[in-house]
């Protein structure tokens, strides 16, 4: 299974990733970095691009989360911001280590 994304610490893109924990699938009550739905971020001087993937491809909170998803990042990063939906089928183990674990969730 394909590891999920992390830019490196420090970095704009870092900012981006981290700023994306603010948005939580409502079902499923982790945010889509802890679930490993950001699967690549690609910051240009003037637009934003991210691939991002869903838990399922026919997620009832898809669009709205993908809109949140666009709207932080474009906040964060402070340019005009695009989400690419992927369709790389989701599977837990693309979740960040821990997560859900509280909940006896995964």
């Amino acid at each position: 299974m394909a590891l999920s994304y992390k830019p490196e610490p420090g970095t704009k893109e870092w900012e981006v990733f981290e700023a994306l924990r603010d948005v939580v699938d409502p079902e499923i009550g982790l945010n889509i970095v802890e679930l490993g739905l950001i699967r690549n971020i690609d910051l240009q001087p003037d637009r934003l691009t991210i691939r991002m993937i869903l838990t399922t491809p026919f997620c009832p909170y898809g669009p709205a989360l993908i809109e949140q998803a666009r709207q932080t990042a474009q906040a964060a990063a402070g340019i005009p911001t695009r989400i690419e939906l992927d369709m790389e089928m989701w599977d837990p183990s693309m979740m960040e280590e821990g997560a859900g674990a509280e909940w006896g969730l995964f």
